[in-house]
């Protein structure tokens, strides 16, 4: 499966229990680790076990097997790694208190990562 399909196949599913601000980064030449980062949030813990479970199943049924999968057991972060594509499902206060994907989506132009430049410090 080519990075495209497996890009889709990530979003696809968790849009299919209806995850909710899906962003998608990608991370290609900045990460050595994967190429594709998504994020996606969920109203509860039983749901954001879900949306990633629901990855999970998808990938497999898609011939993928995922390398690893961490946070079931709390469920307000679930790390999905699809090896190119790593997927993240979060509670909404979660995923605004690390912040994870502002680091990864510098090129995104409402980025701010919270520092001031030396002009604006004067």
């Amino acid at each position: 499966m080519n990075l495209d399909e497996l890009k889709s196949l990530a979003v696809n599913a968790v849009e299919d229990v209806k995850a909710f601000d899906v962003n998608v980064v990608d991370v290609m030449g900045r990460s050595s680790v994967s190429d594709v980062l998504v994020f996606a949030s969920g109203r509860s813990d039983r749901q954001v076990k879900s949306i990633a479970n629901n990855v999970v199943l998808e990938a497999k049924k898609a011939g993928v097997a995922p390398l690893g999968v961490e946070g079931l057991n709390t469920g307000d972060w679930v790390l999905v790694d699809l090896g190119d594509v790593v997927v993240h499902v979060m509670l909404p206060q979660v995923r605004d208190y690390y912040g994870i994907e502002r680091m990864w989506d510098v090129d995104n132009p409402d980025y701010d990562d919270g520092s001031e430049s030396f002009d604006d410090a004067e």
